[in-house]
């Protein structure tokens, strides 16, 4: 049973405004009016928001997540139902934007397109769950590109300047391994920022969740041959061309280029992480220090929106 004095302290210091703070109190049955009041009124509430482990408070780093979220939803949402994400789940802090790009794929396999409602009811729901979470604290969707970004990241990898995700279904997977791995990365990273174990949780359910996508989209793609398997192994090169100077990144076939590498981990089969500010790297297009580019054309919402600078040797 969770110690009731720890995980008050954890909800004062963890989230960003009154109201979720009362929310987050009812969620773990510690609401009792007098308890609720006192946290929602205490002296200094603001300020224990405002920071937590490492000066990064969980709703900053929950609201980092949300933006991914986003950016998969709608790619994923698209190709599945050739729309966007409702409005409703669109709004928030921050400035909202558009999104460019995105289109229903006519998927040929009943298999692949199974998979991809499955997933695109999963992005969907994230969102939905971290918002609420987040209650008034949460960011609005930023501006995202689902055209001119997926072009430019192929075009890195050697893939030609025309790349289009929704074409067919080999380039929607090609699409989707792009964020997967690095949804999964960016949880794992994320992990060691969160003070508050209710949240830490969620987002340890949220990355498990993920972890099965990654696995679904390299499976799928390896069993396609060799010509698949070679353009996802490029998009891994692409990646980690980005996001520093550590080789973590890992293709899909093994060393010898036949065998699969489904599970990219270390020796100990560990799951290896990615910053905020490496993840950032990856959806920024950009080894360099930026607050927008790539697939968020003007940048994320939130406090934790920098990507991170390259290392000079």
């Amino acid at each position: 049973m969770f110690d009731k004095q720890f995980i008050s302290g954890a909800i004062a210091r963890s989230s960003e405004t009154p109201v979720d703070r009362r929310r987050l109190l009812t969620l773990t049955g510690l609401a009792g009016a007098g308890a609720a009041a006192a946290m929602v009124a205490g002296p200094g509430a603001a300020a224990n928001a405002a920071t937590a482990s490492n000066g990064v408070s969980d709703g900053a780093v929950l609201n980092f997540a949300l933006n991914l979220e986003y950016l998969e939803a709608e790619f994923y949402h698209r190709a599945v139902y050739g729309t966007g994400l409702p409005e409703k789940l669109t709004t928030g802090k921050g400035t909202r934007g558009g999104v460019t790009g995105g289109r229903k794929v006519h998927f040929k396999s009943r298999r692949l397109a199974s998979y991809a409602k499955e997933i695109a009811g999963d992005e969907y729901n994230h969102v939905a769950f971290l918002r609420s979470a987040l209650g008034s604290a949460a960011v609005a969707r930023p501006a995202i590109s689902l055209d001119a970004a997926f072009k430019a990241a192929a075009q890195a990898a050697g893939l030609g300047k025309d790349f289009d995700p929704y074409a067919n279904e080999t380039n929607f997977l090609l699409g989707a391994f792009v964020f997967e791995d690095v949804g999964v990365t960016a949880y794992k990273g994320a992990a060691p920022l969160i003070s508050n174990k209710t949240y830490l949780e969620a987002a340890a359910g949220i990355l498990a969740v993920e972890a099965y996508h990654a696995a679904t989209i390299r499976s799928s793609l390896y069993e396609m041959g060799h010509a698949a398997q070679h353009a996802a192994n490029a998009i891994s090169d692409a990646r980690d061309s980005l996001d520093g100077k550590s080789d973590d990144d890992q293709h899909i076939t093994t060393w010898n280029g036949r065998d699969a590498n489904i599970v990219p981990a270390n020796r100990s089969s560990i799951a290896y992480s990615r910053t905020p500010g490496q993840v950032l790297n990856v959806v920024y297009l950009t080894p360099k220090a930026a607050t927008k580019g790539g697939f968020f054309p003007k940048g994320v919402n939130g406090a934790v929106n920098t990507s991170t600078a390259e290392v000079k040797s």
